[in-house]
């Protein structure tokens, strides 16, 4: 090889590592971008991840109404017509055949009898006033006297004794004790409108002055309110003695306002008893406060809220509820086991239906191995449909977030001894709507007067109401009871 050779040879050598060189800084300056892209698409993953959680988690809040969840219908958006959980019975709209009727009777001692005389045959014309009158055809009107109040005055005589001089004057009678004053009867309807009709002070005062011309300012209503709940305190107190004696008993609470602040209504109830009791708490120091189920021995009927269950008794869980969670998974995540989970409760239900009017107390212990093989099964399909996630546990306080079905399928498992309670003992109905029912109207008169504006206010309110939701539900006339109250000899409500 030549020199020249050998030149050209070590140039182009020269020049082939200065390429390599810089194939190696391309190189390195590619790596870096491809990290620095790698971690730019894991950042955007995450975000992606997250957003698109926050996307499922805001398309399944606007999919929930009231036939799918706890929201009440008032907060039913105009979207589309919530869909009954109710199945069609195959009867006809209306009343049905053989259900008792209502309709208005003439009454035996009207108050009025206005007679209209016959004095001229409308045939002959002929005087007909020194006829025999023949059976007469009876119409009456129901109508409200003119002058509905009545002013009674007591007097007192004074009389001097002719033997020692002494004037003796006349007892008024013990609930004639200020020189003007309501009497009960009218005290009764003032409390019947602000407790049970839930309407406010002002527009009480309002009515009691058109419709009986009767002045009752805002204050005096007030201390009315007062003195009613004052005298049904041995009632509320006998109230919740019987309760702790029940086989059944149905749980539920609700938000509301006292003094602008948040605090909680509870209502603990049978189909003859409620109580109501307001409380800032919502859990365990409330309950026991209220003091029922720390005594209670029977079965607590309750939407599965934690501080339920930390009490000994039995417990049944509301199915309604579950039917309404079932839907929700079923229309919005297509879940095929939440459909046959809620076909599976429904058949359960009416099979209890049909064995208790039958007049049995429990279905047979092979029904209900079979009700049981049969739950256990849906539960499996629906471990299969949501598995629990495999990924560890994050090192934060509270519950790790799981999809909603996962949780239903856990509550379902976990708790199905209360969740079949009403197919083990026929007492236990299958859902908890006594209390929500309940509970309802103190929605309504939070609409009407936004909060309580005293602590004594919600329960004065809490103790008259619950009063009166127990006469209505043994028939009895709240306003003679609310006169009875007011007159010092309140009537107990039968156990």
């Amino acid at each position: 090889m030549t020199e020249e050779e050998e030149f050209q040879l070590r140039e182009k050598n020269s020049l082939l590592q200065e390429q390599v060189s810089l194939q190696k800084q391309l190189i390195e300056r590619q790596h870096e971008q491809i990290s620095l892209l790698d971690r730019q698409n894991s950042l955007q993953y995450q975000q992606i991840t997250l957003l698109t959680e926050q996307v499922n988690t805001l398309q399944a809040q606007l999919s929930k109404d009231s036939h799918n969840s706890h929201l009440p219908p008032s907060s039913d958006r105009f979207v589309r017509q919530p869909r009954s959980l109710r199945k069609k019975s195959g009867k006809k709209p209306g009343g049905q055949k053989g259900h008792e009727g209502h309709q208005l009777h003439l009454s035996e001692t009207p108050d009025e009898v206005i007679r209209h005389a016959v004095s001229i045959c409308s045939h002959c014309h002929a005087d007909l006033r020194q006829v025999v009158t023949l059976p007469s055809e009876r119409r009456q009107v129901i109508e409200v006297v003119s002058k509905p109040v009545l002013v009674q005055e007591h007097q007192a005589e004074a009389k001097c004794c002719p033997h020692c001089q002494q004037i003796t004057l006349a007892a008024f009678p013990s609930q004639v004790s200020a020189p003007l004053q309501y009497g009960p009867r009218l005290g009764a309807i003032a409390v019947y409108l602000i407790q049970q009709q839930l309407l406010p002070y002002a527009r009480t005062s309002e009515i009691l002055s058109d419709v009986l011309d009767a002045r009752v300012s805002v204050g005096t209503l007030v201390e009315l309110v007062a003195r009613t709940a004052h005298l049904l305190e041995p009632v509320e107190e006998w109230i919740k003695d019987q309760l702790r004696q029940a086989e059944v008993l149905h749980q539920d609470e609700t938000g509301l306002y006292v003094q602008g602040k948040r605090s909680w209504m509870h209502v603990s109830a049978t189909q003859r008893l409620t109580p109501y009791q307001v409380h800032p708490k919502r859990g365990r120091d409330a309950l026991e406060t209220i003091g029922i189920l720390s005594d209670f021995a029977g079965t607590s009927v309750h939407d599965g809220w934690a501080s339920y269950r930390s009490y000994t008794c039995e417990h049944a869980l509301c199915n309604v509820h579950h039917l309404r969670e079932l839907t929700f998974l079923e229309e919005t995540y297509q879940q095929s086991w939440a459909h046959e989970m809620k076909t599976m409760l429904l058949d359960l239900k009416a099979a209890v239906d049909e064995a208790r009017d039958a007049g049995r107390c429990t279905l047979h212990p092979q029904e209900l191995s079979d009700w049981n093989t049969r739950y256990t099964d849906l539960l499996l399909m629906g471990d299969q449909e949501s598995p629990c996630a495999d990924e560890p546990v994050p090192k934060q306080k509270g519950r790790r977030k799981q999809h909603p079905a996962r949780n239903l399928l856990d509550r379902l498992s976990t708790y199905r001894d209360a969740v079949l309670r009403f197919a083990v003992n026929f007492a236990v109905p299958f859902d908890n709507s006594q209390a929500e029912r309940d509970l309802r109207m103190v929605k309504v008169q939070q609409k009407v007067s936004g909060c309580f504006r005293s602590v004594a206010g919600a329960e004065a309110f809490c103790r008259i109401r619950g009063y009166l939701s127990c006469l209505r539900k043994q028939g009895l006339n709240p306003l003679n009871a609310l006169h009875a109250t007011l007159l010092g000899h309140p009537l107990f409500p039968a156990f």
